[in-house]
């Protein structure tokens, strides 16, 4: 027993000194109010864990548009004026690092150890292969995926336009997860062990995407970390390149990236890790939006009935192409003004993410009133766009209501001009982030969405066994991390249309 004091001694001298510099900090001349909470060390964060929305509603409404808070012996300044986003997400003054903490939390998540060169990477990745004729080769391949997925590799069977009742947010994860997977990590010659297994495989995903936040909070129980640990290493497995080799379709965009990684030597162990970062990064985000999108279709009739005109007018008719495939021409995405707008307001009630920047040296932060602030090396500036931009009635009107021409101009274009105490505001929607940590995939997510919603406009019918229910409120565990989830599941029926 004796052997463990010293052991003992030193982390609780470890853990005096983290709580002494956290009681010991105080606001200092024009540094912006300090707010750290009772309790010790952990300040504010089980109530910013518990309803981060509501929780940073109520700061702003105590402190202004500039605060810092404590999270977990970590401080944080928010940063609440959209008209003074452009300094911190432009990073004009390089004071304000992404990489860093990007880079910690691939390595918690994922076990992938990034390198300066992956920015770079992933970028260029996406400029040739997610954009161009690059996406338009992905978009097919994308529609070629969501038809084995929605119609079996044989085509629809016999009884295919009789209902079927599901949960909407399963079903909208589950077939856009399938669908990009294959067209992603590609095929074998069996198309329908290929299913099946990405039907496995979208299990484990869900229940790591349910664990998902408490393990970015180091909130989960020991059993639960046992679990994230087996998830992890199964996806590491699953996904590695040696298993893949032998498959057909692998993405250009990933296999450019593969290539990169290779040709400067990093470890196979790794790739499979970077593997897995990237059907998260790809597919985290794409089915719970598409739950979102057709559920407010079914709740606003004219929104429904706008998208099937504007569909069948840039498409004709819906039919299947030997009973096996869909019928559909990916070009025909770049002339949906409406679905457009439709998705841009779904990602505008929906997507809740949190841009963080790590503070490299004191600097100022210089806010758009002309006020100046000091911020602290280490300590962290975050936004969050959903409370200060998407909620903002100044910039949206009725903020909570889904209107989908919201984006659109009367004469039928996208609108793009919005206005915050009169001045023409930049940043007016935010769900893909901003500047240096925007989202370098966002065309091709955009586009996977369009596809399923199109499909699923013209080639079935659809509709909530409880026409009387309504849109279920956000789950509040999920702020801050991407395309937020639904508090509880949606039952709906659906049928293949009879086609020619």
């Amino acid at each position: 027993m004796m052997l463990w004091y010293p052991v003992l001694g030193a982390l609780l001298t470890v853990v005096g000194c983290l709580c002494l510099s956290t009681l010991l900090r105080h606001r200092r001349p024009w540094e912006p109010p300090l707010d750290k909470g009772v309790v010790p060390w952990l300040g504010h964060a089980m109530a910013f864990r518990k309803n981060m929305f509501e929780f940073l509603k109520g700061m702003q409404a105590k402190h202004g548009d500039v605060f810092t808070i404590q999270l977990g012996g970590q401080f944080f300044t928010f940063v609440m004026d959209p008209l003074s986003f452009g300094p911190i997400v432009k990073n004009t003054q390089k004071a304000l690092d992404f990489e860093t903490y990007a880079r910690e939390l691939v390595f918690k998540v994922f076990g992938y150890q990034a390198e300066d060169e992956d920015h770079r990477m992933v970028h260029s990745a996406s400029a040739k292969h997610l954009m161009g004729q690059g996406l338009e080769d992905l978009n097919q391949a994308t529609l070629d995926s969501l038809s084995l997925v929605m119609l079996g590799p044989k085509g629809p069977s016999l009884g295919a336009s009789s209902w079927c009742e599901d949960s909407l947010f399963h079903f909208c994860y589950r077939v856009l997860f399938k669908a990009g997977f294959l067209s992603l990590f590609g095929y074998s010659k069996d198309k329908e062990q290929d299913l099946d297994e990405a039907d496995r495989l979208f299990e484990k995903f869900r229940r790591f995407d349910l664990l998902f936040p408490r393990f970015v909070y180091s909130l989960l129980g020991p059993r639960e970390w046992v679990e994230m640990s087996q998830l992890q290493s199964l996806f590491h497995q699953k996904l590695s390149v040696e298993q893949n080799l032998d498959k057909d379709g692998i993405s250009n965009w990933l296999g450019y990236m593969l290539q990169s990684l290779r040709e400067r030597g990093t470890a196979s162990s790794m790739q499979d890790k970077f593997n897995f970062m990237m059907l998260w990064a790809s597919q985290g985000n794409t089915g719970p939006t598409c739950f979102w999108a057709l559920i407010f279709l079914l709740k606003h009739q004219d929104a429904m009935k706008a998208v099937r005109e504007e569909a069948t007018q840039v498409m004709g008719e819906a039919r299947l192409e030997a009973k096996k495939a869909f019928t559909f021409t990916p070009s025909s995405l770049k002339c949906t003004p409406v679905l457009d707008s439709v998705m841009e307001e779904t990602l505008r009630l929906c997507a809740t993410p949190t841009l963080v920047r790590v503070v490299v040296e004191d600097s100022v932060l210089k806010m758009a009133s002309g006020r100046e602030y000091q911020i602290r090396r280490g300590d962290k500036v975050a936004l969050f766009p959903y409370l200060s931009v998407h909620m903002d009635p100044d910039i949206h009107p009725e903020p909570t209501a889904f209107k989908y021409d919201r984006f659109l101009n009367p004469d039928g274009t996208r609108k793009v001009d919005f206005y915050k105490s009169g001045k023409k505001i930049p940043h007016y929607n935010m769900p893909w982030g901003s500047g240096v940590s925007m989202c370098p995939g966002r065309f091709f997510a955009l586009s996977e969405m369009k596809i399923f919603i199109l499909l699923m406009v013209m080639y079935f019918d659809f509709e909530l066994v409880d026409p009387d229910m309504p849109v279920p409120p956000i789950d509040p565990r999920r702020w801050g991390f991407g395309t937020s989830q639904p508090s509880h599941e949606v039952r709906f029926r659906y049928r293949l249309k009879a086609t020619q």
